[in-house]
């Protein structure tokens, strides 16, 4: 009896031993360091105005017999009358629906038959058509977004199939939560500015064909859009085809819009309930800068490091060290105006207050502590070495010129990115850090089941908030309440 025991505890030794081995030869040095920079050759463009006021940035590309285009139009959400939000994004899905003089059906036909493809779409700022084609189709595809932005038909049918399309669409959305903390984040951050007006069900049955075609005449004319092609033309190829398609759009005096600043950042944390969820989305941040602000570099790190690539402190505390979250991020987002910062995760329901403790902590460290400098490399490697990424097609260039030239930023802006982002010093960080974060003024949304997690709040520091029943948030409401303070809901 013993023999057999005594095989099996030398066994055990030897896998010992072997684990122990292991163990000592397994590396124990840091991964490698990534590799220099390496010089990056920014392909040629040309930029041209037509004498419609439309201007036209080409950049040749010949591996291909292709072309693409994009078109943009700088309007979007923030041009919407006030009592009108979703007129821009409806507007955006009837361009390819019909024309004056074609149908949604010839439309698509036309184009597919071209090889091709065409779409619209429309933002906070900005509508846009794009699409591509094969070489010798390009009269044809620029012909046919000249004709579906200069000729929406804007038929009844169609404004009632879209409407209930969008309908659908918010049905569903509104049934998640991801969705329902975004849009309440925005409404707290941004007020009555355009960039948190919301679109509901109420604003969209309110569209009219008025609304629509009114919409359309404001704001689609040549001396308010930008046009890129992309693809295997020359350069005089590609702005004389721009000019058959385009030459004749007349321009208009585009009016300008002066919206309401977005109110001062101040402490508000809103509790959608949602009985029986299993999760809590959690949003926290406040009030950003434009995309024209000078510290945007800085700034932008300054997020990425807080949740970002290259460092994220919300990912490294709320999953690797307390397993709260499978993902947590922040990220500023800007926009001409103004813009915001937030700091983004779900987790289980009871995790709810220690996650959002944790994750109003990083933002007070931020501004306390100065950064590591290994954080800061972290982010501006990943920038600095991601930046050839975002310039590696001609597509691709031309959108980093489109942004530009939309924000009116410097173009030469785009060659020198690599240097001024590693040019911020840990210095700089704790600058703007100081400067722009307000982690005492934070907005903060809470989507979940609030009885699981609402008797922990205070005992966390968090002693207002507001508690709002699903069945009674009201997006459009200032209070976000479809009933008076006290009917729907306590103020806590």
């Amino acid at each position: 009896m013993r023999r057999p025991r005594a095989r099996v505890l030398q066994a055990a030794a030897v896998v010992v031993v072997a684990i122990v081995v292991s163990a000592q030869a397994w590396p124990v040095e840091r991964p490698p360091a990534p590799l220099p920079d390496r010089p990056v050759a920014f392909p040629p463009y040309e930029i041209r105005t037509l004498d419609n006021g439309l201007q036209v940035l080409v950049v040749p590309h010949h591996e291909q017999p292709a072309v693409s285009f994009r078109l943009l139009i700088k309007a979007g959400a923030a041009q919407e009358p006030s009592d009108r939000p979703g007129v821009a994004s409806v507007v955006a899905g009837l361009l390819a629906q019909g024309t004056t003089t074609r149908s949604a059906g010839e439309i698509a036909t036309e184009i597919d038959s071209a090889g091709g493809f065409i779409s619209a779409g429309s933002g906070n700022e900005l509508s846009n058509v794009s699409g591509a084609v094969v070489k010798d189709r390009t009269d044809l595809a620029l012909g046919l977004a000249a004709d579906l932005v200069e000729h929406p038909a804007f038929a009844p049918e169609e404004i009632d199939r879209q409407r209930r399309q969008v309908l659908s669409a918010l049905q569903v959305n509104y049934d998640d939560p991801d969705y329902l903390a975004n849009l309440v984040f925005d409404r707290l951050v941004f007020g009555d500015h355009p960039y948190g007006r919301p679109t509901t069900p109420e604003s969209v049955s309110r569209i009219t064909r008025d609304d629509l075609v009114a919409y359309h005449r404001t704001w689609f004319v040549p001396n308010n859009a930008l046009l890129a092609i992309v693809g295997d033309l020359t350069v005089d190829e590609a702005f004389a085809a721009a000019r058959r398609a385009f030459g004749g759009w007349q321009a208009r005096e585009v009016p300008v819009v002066r919206a309401p600043a977005p109110p001062a950042p101040v402490r508000r944390l809103v509790v959608v309930d949602r009985p029986g969820s299993a999760q809590t989305e959690i949003r926290v941040g406040h009030l950003g800068v434009a995309r024209t602000h000078p510290d945007y570099v800085a700034l932008d790190l300054l997020i990425r490091i807080l949740g970002g690539e290259g460092a994220n402190r919300l990912f490294g505390v709320l999953r690797s060290e307390h397993a709260l979250t499978y993902g947590a991020s922040a990220d500023l987002n800007t926009y001409k105006a103004s813009g915001s910062f937030v700091a983004e995760t779900d987790t289980r329901t009871e995790a709810t207050v220690e996650a959002l403790r944790l994750m109003v902590d990083e933002v007070w460290r931020l501004q306390r502590e100065p950064v590591d400098a290994a954080e800061l490399e972290g982010a501006e490697r990943f920038l600095s070495g991601n930046f050839p990424l975002t310039i590696e097609t001609p597509a691709a260039i031309a959108e980093q010129v489109l942004v530009n030239l939309f924000y009116g930023i410097d173009l030469r802006e785009i060659e020198t990115y690599r240097e001024r982002v590693n040019r911020v010093s840990p210095d700089d960080i704790q600058r703007v850090a100081r400067a722009f974060l307000q982690p005492d003024h934070l907005a903060i949304v809470l989507v979940g089941d609030a009885a699981a997690f609402v008797p922990q709040l205070r005992a966390a520091g968090f002693d207002e908030f507001e508690r709002i029943p699903i069945a009674d948030l009201d997006l459009n409401a200032p209070s976000l309440r479809r009933s008076a303070p006290g009917a729907g809901g306590a103020r806590d």
